[in-house]
């Protein structure tokens, strides 16, 4: 279990890794824009989750409440709905001087934890939760950050191990990295759709011996980047297992609001806890992570998330408390947007029309992109993908030529970051490598975000695929007629 003597005894600083192709892109950008012949005319970036960058509308609901929030003379404009006006009235209530301009408990402002309380409650039938469990934050990332170090071994003593699933979020690597802690890896199945599996967990926790002390495993449910979903079975595994183990569940359930998979449904970690035996119950350490930037809300720049506690120790939580306090709070109008996102619009409110069709065609549009694009890459040569059942990612594998494999030894670069390159400098597309902890397992992936419009998505798929057959062109094949027929298909 948790206790005080496993916090770590001092918070270390920050340090910024350089992402190269980032600033490859923001440089191939700048360039267009003073008129640079390239070969293409912008840069289409769909590596990281930024859905209002890449074009997605924001939810009409959370803008205009925010807006009559930082303007409260709109609460005078008939314009609006009326129930828009009413709610952020009352979230103007809720802030101290009636001004988003003010400072809030670090831990979040009390009416907002409470919606969010309730929401859990709506969200997994009756399990009770209570708003001294949650904690908001600027982002869920910056919650995951603040368990992470107060985790850590002090100086001198064995590193704490957090397992960790690969493929893994592309940030989670550096986060633990600058946390101090070792992270044990587990691989997720890609040949079975990338579940999990309960003997490589086993076989991790055997890798941690004299290197480390696990002392919480962490899980990303739905997947990211994979889009898998969990059943009720596999989440059932990993409770006992961590019960076992005593290892703290820190469990990433952001994209809890895109499930579109045939058969499957969301169920979250605390649910199915609360409904097993006292044993697991009453003791197994929870901490779920949820977060502004989901995928049907897509807020990123609004800056707020929150993380539920269950089965800690208070003294615990009050370190919780304390490291948060840090950042003084999270931004005001992030956390407004929190209580618009767990208290939505009710049958019969006048915003409630536009707010449900505006939320069914985000996940319309995930559901039909993530079916194009699978069946669309699983037809290039050289290129797998397995079928996503949620979240906004894909990551088809690579089969690359040997010439790139070779040239990316030369250059000392893993070959899928290579690839991402050459496609953004050739193609103008902004994709993620796959790659995660240096590893040299000869398996190459992408990560590509579908929550993009379907016209940016085709413009996308269109240079991926001229990119990609100009490449493999140079992959020897024993029948090259058979190489060209599948070209040709693709074409």
């Amino acid at each position: 279990m948790t206790s005080l003597q496993h916090v770590n005894p001092r918070v270390r600083g920050i340090r910024v890794s350089p992402h190269s192709r980032l600033s490859l892109a923001a440089d191939i950008t700048q360039k267009i824009a003073l008129g640079a012949q390239k070969p293409s005319k912008e840069v289409i970036d769909v590596s990281s989750g930024d859905p209002h960058k890449a074009g997605m509308k924001p939810v009409s609901l959370v803008r205009q409440a925010l807006a009559v929030c930082l303007y409260p003379q709109l609460l005078k404009d008939n314009n609006l709905p009326l129930d828009v006006r009413q709610r952020a009235q009352r979230l103007l209530e809720v802030c101290d001087g009636g001004s988003v301009g003010s400072y809030t408990d670090s831990s979040g402002m009390p009416h907002i934890k409470q919606s969010i309380a309730e929401f859990i409650m709506r969200r997994d039938g009756g399990v009770p939760s209570r708003a001294k469990d949650v904690f908001i934050s600027a982002g869920s990332q910056r919650a995951l950050t603040v368990v992470v170090k107060l985790l850590a071994s002090g100086e001198g003593e064995t590193p704490t191990g957090v397992l960790t699933p690969t493929p893994c979020p592309h940030t989670l690597p550096m986060l633990l990295d600058e946390a101090g802690v070792t992270a044990v890896l587990y691989q997720l199945m890609e040949d079975r759709g990338w579940a999990l599996d309960l003997d490589e967990l086993h076989r991790a926790m055997k890798t941690a011996r004299g290197r480390c002390k696990p002392r919480a495993i962490y899980i990303s449910n739905p997947g990211n980047p994979t889009g898998h979903v969990q059943d009720r079975k596999s989440i059932q595994e990993v409770i006992q297992f961590a019960a076992a183990e005593r290892l703290l569940l820190l469990v990433d359930e952001v994209y809890q609001d895109s499930v579109y998979g045939r058969g499957r449904e969301f169920m979250s970690y605390k649910k199915v806890l609360f409904e097993m035996d006292k044993e697991y119950s009453e003791t197994v350490e929870l901490i779920s992570f949820h977060s502004l930037s989901s995928a049907c809300t897509g807020e990123c720049g609004l800056r707020a998330g929150y993380m539920e506690v269950v089965n800690m120790d208070p003294e615990v939580m009050h370190f919780v408390d304390t490291m948060l306090c840090s950042d003084i709070s999270a931004p005001v109008t992030g956390q407004l947007a929190l209580d618009i996102m767990v208290n939505p619009p009710k049958p019969g409110d006048p915003s409630y029309g536009t707010y449900t069709q505006e939320i069914l065609l985000t996940r319309a549009t995930l559901s039909q992109n993530a079916q194009r694009a699978q069946e669309f890459l699983s037809n290039l040569p050289g290129m797998s993908c397995q079928p996503v059942m949620a979240g906004i990612y894909l990551y088809p594998r690579l089969h690359l030529p040997s010439e790139i494999i070779e040239q990316a030894k030369i250059l000392e670069v893993e070959a899928d970051v290579l690839y991402c390159q050459r496609l953004l400098e050739e193609e103008g597309v902004f994709v993620g490598a796959g790659c995660q902890y240096g590893e040299t397992t000869g398996k190459h992936h992408l990560r590509l975000c579908i929550l993009v419009p379907p016209d940016a998505l085709e413009e996308v798929l269109a240079r991926l695929s001229s990119f990609h057959l100009r490449l493999m062109d140079t992959l020897p094949h024993p029948d090259r007629a058979v190489r060209d027929r599948d070209i040709s298909d693709v074409l």
